[in-house]
């Protein structure tokens, strides 16, 4: 799994208050498919309020994708809504949640924006 996407989640639980999701509650679980290994990423938010964890629990919304996709979305190189689009992520539940969490990911590393991730990650 990539550096850039540990790094994001652990940024995230840390911060532990989003105001970009203050009116959103939820869970979301991503699901990273590497060949016949599968690494989880759950995310409960609660009114901005924002955890993190690694279980493989049921969710509101489970988006599966492969890890070099998210690590691209994490690093601003590649848009969630876009690769959706093409098939490259699958979703099931409340898309909604999906919406959301992209408004957190960086924008492409030149863009202008109240992006918050948007820190050089090499």
């Amino acid at each position: 799994m990539g550096e850039a996407t540990v790094r994001f989640f652990e940024e995230l639980d840390q911060q532990g208050y989003d105001p970009l999701l203050a009116k959103l509650s939820g869970t979301l679980r991503l699901d990273l498919h590497e060949g016949p290994q599968t690494t989880h990423w759950l995310i409960r938010i609660d009114r901005g309020r924002v955890r993190i964890s690694r279980e493989d629990m049921v969710a509101d919304t489970v988006v599966g994708t492969s890890p070099e996709l998210f690590e691209d979305m994490v690093l601003g190189r590649e848009n969630g809504l876009a690769a959706l689009l093409r098939g490259d992520m699958t979703i099931t539940g409340d898309a909604r949640l999906v919406v959301q969490l992209d408004r957190i990911l960086p924008g492409p590393p030149h863009s202008r924006g109240p992006r918050r991730y948007r820190k050089e990650v090499s």
